[in-house]
């Protein structure tokens, strides 16, 4: 978290009250917890982008882009904890940075706040942008991706599909939570390889990635139980409330009310999934068919 729906949410939010604005100046706030990555150094980013009018603001992935008109942008990566708000912080103690726009609109000021200070904000020129985070380094938008290119990815690639979808050069902006939930709407193992998907099987996939991804968008986004994301405006996202696998275990799947959701571990992270409507068959990895896999202990997991 904050994956693409929420990163999108922000985008949908403070673009209104930003985009075409001079920035009057950016201030760093007094914040006694773990410094967030700041490129380059504050004062040096500060003072190239004060005086600056705000193009455009759009999403890259799981990034905040906002685009200036002298061909710099401000990339903001919220990570785990990281939000940006236009009014009434979640709390003081966890602002980072605050930038201040001319003017006079119901929202002059634009904070990042994040409570784990793992975030980061960089400053960059266009050929910065490009080698940092082109094509090489970000796979297609998942809202972008055609059937085709699924196909294609999915063929050239043995791991697990819930893996594959995590990866962020294969395809831009799933993270852990959207994973579990779009393999559940497409009816597919978390373990199946990739490889050996059928193509009827990647087709379903690409159209649950739609679903799953615009109907959070529709819903701003899930907020947890730990609160942590909120919108632009302060607000709880709502998809939280149709998760139907995230964070469940153990509780009876919705869909074929006959199975309880099982969580496992892939790659450091939680899985979740329902063993009847997500069989696992001969082609997954290790969890064999359809039976309720161990639940990876001694090792915790990610969420």
């Amino acid at each position: 978290m904050p994956e693409l729906p929420e990163v999108e949410t922000m985008v949908r939010g403070i673009r209104p009250f930003v985009e075409g604005r001079r920035i009057a100046e950016v201030r760093r706030c007094r914040c006694r917890c773990k410094p967030i990555s700041i490129t380059p150094s504050f004062p040096q980013l500060a003072r190239r982008v004060a005086g600056q009018r705000v193009d455009q603001v759009r999403r890259l992935g799981k990034r905040v882009v906002l685009d200036l008109l002298r061909g710099e942008s401000l990339v903001v990566e919220p990570r785990m904890t990281g939000l940006l708000l236009l009014s009434d912080p979640v709390d003081r103690a966890h602002l980072r940075v605050e930038w201040r726009f001319d003017g006079r609109m119901k929202h002059n000021s634009l904070w990042f706040w994040d409570r784990r200070g793992l975030g980061t904000i960089s400053l960059y020129t266009a050929d910065e942008i490009a080698r940092c985070l082109g094509d090489d380094k970000l796979g297609p938008d998942a809202l972008l991706m055609t059937q085709r290119q699924w196909l294609q990815s999915c063929a050239n690639t043995q791991r697990e599909i819930k893996v594959v979808l995590l990866d962020q050069r294969l395809v831009a902006g799933i993270g852990n939570l959207y994973a579990s939930e779009i393999l559940h709407l497409a009816r597919l193992h978390p373990a199946v390889p990739a490889s050996r998907l059928r193509p009827a099987e990647v087709r379903r996939l690409s159209r649950a990635v739609q679903a799953v991804l615009r109907q959070a968008i529709e819903y701003e986004g899930s907020t947890l139980a730990d609160a942590t994301y909120r919108t632009a405006l302060n607000q709880n996202g709502r998809y939280q409330s149709v998760h139907r696998v995230y964070a469940r275990a153990d509780k009876p799947c919705g869909t074929c009310r006959t199975s309880l959701i099982v969580r496992v571990v892939q790659a450091q992270r939680s899985t979740f999934f329902c063993p009847n409507c997500q069989r696992a068959g001969s082609s997954a990895a290790g969890l064999g068919n359809g039976r309720r896999p161990k639940r990876g202990r001694g090792k915790r997991a990610s969420p």
